[in-house]
């Protein structure tokens, strides 16, 4: 459940943007915003998601930009990468699709209206 204050922050996204919002479990509340062509996403301290957790691979996954989307990438992980409780290698997002890498679940939204 998002709180009044998430949910004015995913309304204000801007259109080319997009971001992951920890709801529930670990780090709850945590907000990582995309907004260029590659975010990396690991254990490595310069991941630009950042998740330190020994169920996290170093490289573990990237957000790309395909077009107007953004995809969800594996890097080859040892625990893999979930999209909506589905292992995937490569996953276009969609405005709530639950991302689980590791431990942590994030929740997509992208700037295009999700009020």
């Amino acid at each position: 459940m998002m709180s009044t204050e998430e949910r004015e922050i995913v309304a204000a996204l801007p259109k080319n943007s997009a971001m992951l919002l920890v709801l529930a479990g670990a780090n709850k509340g945590a907000r990582f915003l995309i907004n260029g062509e590659k975010t990396s996403i690991g254990r490595d301290p310069q991941s630009e998601i950042f998740l330190d957790d020994v169920t996290v691979s170093r490289k573990h996954a990237e957000v790309r930009k395909d077009g107007e989307n953004y995809v969800i990438v594996d890097l080859g992980s040892l625990n893999g990468t979930y999209l909506n409780s589905q292992m995937s290698a490569r996953e276009r997002l969609v405005v709530g699709d639950e991302v689980q890498i590791g431990k942590y679940r994030l929740t997509y939204f992208s700037g295009k209206g999700n009020s």
